[in-house]
């Protein structure tokens, strides 16, 4: 049967809009191996849940997730790498607190804004942190350093994992918060920083749970706070902020968080269905049980939508700290 001519240039020009589409936007999502850029070195907490989530979003996306480290240039290396990828979803990067609102915020000449150069995916887990000194300092509590600080004026240093990583910018806002005056020490990992606390050159280190409780509780480093609302129940002789008297650091609380995102335009289609994979990863029990035990930290779930509310009000609250804290562009 012959189609009447009308409705046959309707099918032409739907053809040839089929036609027009990338590659990518013809075939069913996901149909090839997903990548997760970490913009950190292997081992660490953001390629931990990073490997977590990819192994489970594996399962229930039937593809291959592969996780892709890109370490350096304060995650700009990482950063860069996603922005010059399709947004097809098969290039995703494992956002942290640091990338997505406090070095944005604190560092207004970066090269992107996360809410126009990033599509938001959704969250995978909350990260406490601990405030932690050297066993040789005599401090046991927030109080306790503040008052050292007075009293051992320029004597005191901090160190992280370097330049506007989480570990940096939670020391910045404590420095803001309470007057304290303490030399920043970059090193390049984590590990590194423990390592120098341990050893007596550096004094006071703010990480991640995951990154401090093992040598807390072997007495390597001692813990004089938690960024959490209330004690956490596998540190419970440590103080959270609140009863430490530190009300005015809400900031640090979650010390981090860890997302996934895309480059700019997603399809929604593609990201819904990436947000569901990572809500049903989320709520999954065997994945809900070593996020809390083994990587101490809180799995999350939610909605594109609220992802986007939460980096917005956070962008708010590292601004206003920003009105003290000048970081080098």
């Amino acid at each position: 049967m012959t189609l009447p001519r009308p409705t046959r240039r309707l099918a032409l020009l739907g053809v040839a809009a089929l036609l027009a589409l990338p590659a990518w936007a013809q075939q069913p999502y996901p149909s090839r191996p997903i990548k997760i850029i970490v913009a950190f070195g292997a081992g660490g907490s953001a390629d931990s849940i990073a490997r977590l989530y990819g192994q489970k979003m594996s399962e229930l996306l039937n593809t291959p997730v592969i996780i892709e480290n890109k370490p350096g240039a304060n995650q700009m290396t990482a950063i860069r790498a996603l922005m010059a990828s399709p947004p097809d979803g098969y290039t995703l990067y494992a956002a942290t607190g640091s990338s997505l609102v406090q070095n944005p915020a604190l560092r207004p000449g970066l090269p992107y804004d996360p809410l126009k150069d990033f599509t938001l995916i959704g969250m995978t887990v909350t990260n406490p942190g601990v405030i932690f000194v050297s066993p040789a300092l005599p401090v046991h509590n927030i109080k306790e350093l503040v008052a050292y600080d007075a009293a051992n004026p320029g004597k005191l240093n901090y160190g992280s994992a370097g330049l506007g990583t989480a570990g940096h910018l939670a020391a910045e806002a404590l420095i803001s918060a309470t007057g304290m005056k303490m030399t920043h020490v970059p090193y390049k990992a984590d590990a590194d920083v423990i390592r120098e606390v341990v050893g007596g050159s550096v004094h006071v280190g703010i990480m991640t749970t995951l990154n401090t409780v093992q040598a807390v509780k072997a007495g390597q480093i001692r813990a004089i706070a938690v960024t959490a609302e209330k004690r956490l129940p596998y540190l419970p002789d440590v103080q959270a902020l609140p009863e430490a008297g530190m009300k005015n650091l809400t900031a640090l609380d979650p010390h981090t968080f860890a997302s996934l995102v895309g480059p700019a335009g997603m399809p929604p289609a593609v990201v819904t269905k990436l947000n569901e994979a990572i809500n049903k990863t989320s709520a999954s029990p065997d994945v809900a049980n070593r996020v809390r035990n083994t990587l101490n930290a809180e799995p999350v779930t939610g909605t594109p939508a609220s992802f986007r509310q939460f980096v917005d009000a956070q962008l708010a609250i590292w601004r206003e700290i920003g009105k003290t804290v000048k970081l080098p562009e």
